[in-house]
């Protein structure tokens, strides 16, 4: 279809398409018996995406949840038996955040070599994961590894809750990303408590209320981290803590890859099956779920 189009764009310098044109192509359309079929096969690819979607939902509000129930509400396993001190339990401290977490790391990366690149597009705003969408020469920019988290300095995409977890890498990989992230690197915390305090609504608050600049590209003061006080549990916690929730964040990561996998797979699948070039026409295929109405019988 698209060389139909090209044959027939008109135009000296820039080729276009008039209405007349359009009037007048032939398109072809296949059976509507085709048409169902062609729609249950890419239906059942984004029934799948959009079940992951729910399962990765379900995992980061899960994790979320045991955060605040651990490290807000200080009902972690064994509470029972804790006494506390001014508010939390006996033997944590509480500190600053900037002493307990490496807030933009040095790293040295020769300038010629091409690296994974990230840019503020490629986080979300309700999900951790993410994935480099480019690689690029340069040594500018924010720098990251496995398990440290991103987080937007600037407005709006910290208000609308973009951040990230670095786990797509190469082990030992350095990337390079947008200048506007804060990279957050482990120190006493551990990158899951990290991350999910980066996702608590009282930190981000503190944030947004530290930022300046001119309205409209406000950024985020870094020196505001030396003024949010995090109760900081030993270390016998920390393991437990990472114990029950990494497992869920490799989930979320072999979740996003699959719907990785699933997308382009469809993606590759449509222009042959709207084609023809993959015939449908002998195979009997079953409607998934979300084509099964009065409609398609």
């Amino acid at each position: 279809m698209l060389t139909g189009f090209q044959q027939q764009a008109t135009g000296a310098t820039t080729k276009f398409l008039t209405l007349k044109i359009l009037n007048n192509l032939d398109v072809w359309i296949p059976k509507i018996e085709t048409q169902k079929k062609i729609a249950a096969i890419l239906s059942a690819y984004d029934d799948l995406i959009e079940n992951n979607k729910r399962r990765i939902a379900l995992l980061e509000k899960m994790a979320e949840e045991i955060y605040r129930e651990w490290f807000v509400r200080f009902r972690f396993p064994g509470y029972q038996n804790s006494k506390f001190e001014k508010g939390i339990p006996k033997g944590w401290k509480v500190k600053p955040f900037s002493d307990v977490v490496h807030i933009n790391p040095k790293e040295f990366l020769e300038k010629e070599e091409e690296k994974p690149f990230v840019g503020m597009e490629s986080l979300s705003t309700n999900s951790m994961y993410f994935e480099a969408t480019e690689r690029r020469k340069g040594n500018a920019g924010s720098k990251f590894r496995n398990g440290d988290t991103l987080f937007p300095r600037i407005t709006p995409s910290l208000e609308n809750g973009k951040r990230g977890f670095t786990m797509s890498l190469d082990e030992d990989e350095v990337a390079i990303g947008s200048t506007e992230f804060i990279i957050m690197r482990q120190k006493e915390l551990t990158p899951e408590f990290i991350y999910l305090l980066c996702c608590f609504e009282p930190f981000r608050t503190h944030a947004e209320i530290s930022m300046v600049g001119a309205s409209g590209r406000q950024r985020v003061a870094e020196n505001c981290f030396s003024f949010f006080l995090v109760p900081t549990p030993p270390s016998e916690v920390l393991e437990k803590f990472t114990e029950v929730i990494s497992p869920m964040f490799e989930q979320i990561k072999t979740l996003c890859k699959q719907n990785t996998v699933l997308a382009n797979t469809r993606n590759q699948l449509l222009p042959r099956l709207i084609s023809g070039k993959l015939s449908v026409e002998n195979l009997d295929i079953q409607f998934p779920p979300s084509m099964l109405n009065d409609d398609i019988a």
